[in-house]
């Protein structure tokens, strides 16, 4: 491997770091600000969401059966049903509308 590689393995390693230890290093107190902590406690939820919504629009060849599958999950999730029921349904909605789309098209 070139020195290339090995400079960008360390800077990324070292943003990473420095990233994951300024926290630690400046936040050494509780933080009592009820704002902040709702910030923080919901960051990963948004977060998240930002990266898996729009790859489900773009994971199937048509935008019909990718919102099909998602509406499926979204109203499966409302109803609580369990994660496997709403994984394996939304994908067999998101199937049967591309299995439609292919079966009308041709």
């Amino acid at each position: 491997m070139s020195l290339k590689f090995y400079i960008y393995l360390f800077v990324m390693s070292f943003v990473t770091f420095l990233i994951r230890m300024i926290p630690f290093t400046f936040l050494n107190k509780k933080i009592k600000s009820r704002f902040l902590n709702s910030v923080l406690f919901y960051m990963p939820y948004a977060v998240l969401a930002a990266m898996t919504v729009p790859a489900v629009f773009y994971s199937t060849s048509s935008v019909y059966s990718a919102a099909f599958g998602f509406a499926v999950a979204i109203i499966l999730s409302f109803l609580k049903k369990s994660l496997i029921t709403v994984a394996l349904c939304s994908s067999a909605g998101a199937l049967a509308v591309e299995f439609l789309i292919s079966v009308i098209l041709k």
